[in-house]
């Protein structure tokens, strides 16, 4: 798949094939780059003989592998292409709560690759657990976003969960956007509406909730999907917080899921979060690791050189 924008015909196909896999029962949990490369790496593993071989865990495949109907609906979406002698998906599906998502093919080395992974999991159980501590009793959610949206799992989540509420699915990469339109359609959330935004810029209004799952990495390569910027990684969850908090409603809620490098047992994403929100009297917050060790490869140097641990956490911060 290229990065320029696919047709409303490749689209749809792309769509069509989604929902021939969906049928089929396909299930494939998506692990992280390392343990994909892992696995792969197995002998035996080299060819996919399965749909979780060609889609899940994007091997190559031999032209006899799949129907020839399906390998049809491929080339319509433009997402094959020769491999050997045989053929590679660039698109996986992977499955969420019941729901199927589309997003790139391993591995996510483009600089518009759409990446979904264990953090998206952790991402969708923060969701789940805060509608569920925030159930008929909580702030009615009418208007939504998901901030850098990827593949789509917050906005989707969010607008199952509230299907009477508009969700806006908002990111800078067209791909991820594309993803999240086909995702939407998919799982049948038909109030959410993906579009372009960098953080909030590009839509109006306040919000009642608003959820983000941001690169939180030092890259040195600085992809999109993986690079947060600023000090080691936590620039763009730094501007969300800024920008989101902003925008919310009273009693709307930002959801934050990120990552936190520990130096010397010290978080200082939760200080630069203490000295932004501790002096607003208008912002209440709750701050917790959900993980305490992500991504150990990343401490073998550069950014990361006198870095413990990189941790998951979930920061919650509503307007009063």
């Amino acid at each position: 798949m290229t990065s320029m924008t696919p047709s409303f015909q490749a689209e749809n196909a792309l769509l069509q094939l989604a929902r021939t896999i969906q049928a089929t029962g396909y299930h494939f949990t998506t692990v992280t780059p390392a343990t994909h490369e892992r696995v792969n790496r197995r002998p035996g593993n080299e060819w996919a003989r399965s749909l979780r071989g060609v889609f899940g865990w994007s091997r190559p495949f031999h032209k006899d592998l799949l129907p020839s109907d399906l390998v049809a609906q491929m080339r319509a979406a433009d997402v094959v292409t020769p491999h050997d002698n045989g053929w590679r998906s660039l698109v996986r599906l992977s499955t969420l709560d019941g729901q199927l998502f589309l997003h790139s093919a391993y591995p996510t080395a483009d600089a518009d690759a759409v990446f979904f992974g264990p953090d998206t999991y952790r991402f969708a159980a923060a969701i789940h657990n805060y509608f569920a501590s925030n159930g008929s009793g909580s702030r009615e959610v009418t208007r939504a976003v998901d901030i850098g949206c990827g593949a789509g799992p917050g906005a989707i989540l969010t607008a199952l969960a509230r299907p009477e509420a508009a969700v806006l699915a908002v990111d800078i990469n067209d791909l991820a956007l594309y993803f999240a339109r086909v995702n939407a359609a998919l799982a049948g959330a038909l109030n959410v509406q993906p579009h372009f935004s960098n953080l909030l810029t590009n839509v109006d209004g306040e919000f009642d909730l608003i959820v983000s799952n941001p690169p939180y990495l030092a890259d040195p390569a600085e992809r999109a999907y993986r690079h947060g910027g600023g000090p080691l990684g936590a620039g763009l969850s730094l501007a969300i917080v800024e920008a989101a908090t902003e925008r919310l409603a009273p009693g709307g809620t930002l959801l934050l899921y990120t990552g936190a490098a520990i130096v010397d047992g010290f978080d200082p994403f939760r200080a630069a979060i203490e000295e932004r929100l501790t002096t607003s009297r208008s912002i209440a917050w709750s701050y917790r690791e959900v993980d305490p060790d992500l991504f150990g490869e990343e401490l073998a140097g550069g950014a990361y050189a006198t870095v413990d641990r990189i941790a998951a956490v979930v920061l919650t911060a509503t307007r009063q």
